[in-house]
């Protein structure tokens, strides 16, 4: 798997279920472009339990991101009707009722394969049929998207190992700290802390001295 950090977030128009209710034919990121950076964020399956820790997680921040004017979109490979079904049941029964950022339906697989967080391979046996080898669910993934389009962060989990929200926020602080003030921010970096000035070209004028 190779890495989206630096390039354009791959594009997709899929099924999605928005508000919390209402199942939409043509979702896309292109809405976002110009206006928002974008948390994409990947889970595997519909009515599991570790995943609805994950989308109530972000649920609970999502006034935080909206503040910093960041769209959040979560993605699996279930249905969108699995999705609609899951958000009917409330989360004392395991379900993800009260979800309002969309989540997409990507039940071709092709956006979790076009993003490379696919568990699971394509393959074809002896008599030229396809065959699939892995669940064929994505990996528990993230991607913090920009204005432009371009992948500014990516993170990866195996399915048992939930996410940190709070990394994610951190993440978006300090992409945006670094878009307005041309900073760099450091290890442990957190809103408020002191950044640093990018001195690439000091360090190259010292070696070249030297």
């Amino acid at each position: 798997m190779s890495t989206l950090v630096g390039k354009p977030a791959p594009a997709f128009t899929a099924q999605a279920v928005i508000n919390g209710e209402e199942i939409v034919e043509s979702f896309s990121l292109d809405q976002y472009l110009g206006n928002k950076h974008v948390i994409l964020f990947f889970y595997p399956k519909d009515f599991t339990f570790v995943c609805p820790t994950e989308l109530h997680a972000f649920n609970e921040k999502l006034a935080e991101f909206e503040k910093r004017n960041v769209a959040v979109v979560a993605c699996s490979t279930d249905t969108e009707q699995s999705h609609w079904g899951w958000l009917q049941v409330p989360k004392e029964h395991g379900g993800i009722k009260g979800i309002t950022y969309p989540i997409v339906a990507d039940t071709t697989k092709t956006i979790s394969l076009n993003y490379g967080v696919l568990f699971g391979e394509y393959d074809y046996n002896e008599d030229g049929e396809m065959t699939t080898t892995g669940p064929m669910i994505a990996f528990r993934a993230l991607f913090l998207i920009d204005k432009d389009g371009i992948v500014r962060h990516q993170l990866v989990n195996d399915l048992p190992l939930g996410r940190n929200v709070d990394e994610a926020l951190r993440m978006v602080d300090a992409l945006q700290y670094f878009e307005e003030n041309g900073e760099v921010c450091p290890a442990n970096w957190k809103k408020g802390d002191k950044a640093l000035k990018d001195t690439h070209e000091g360090v190259a004028a010292y070696l070249a001295s030297h």
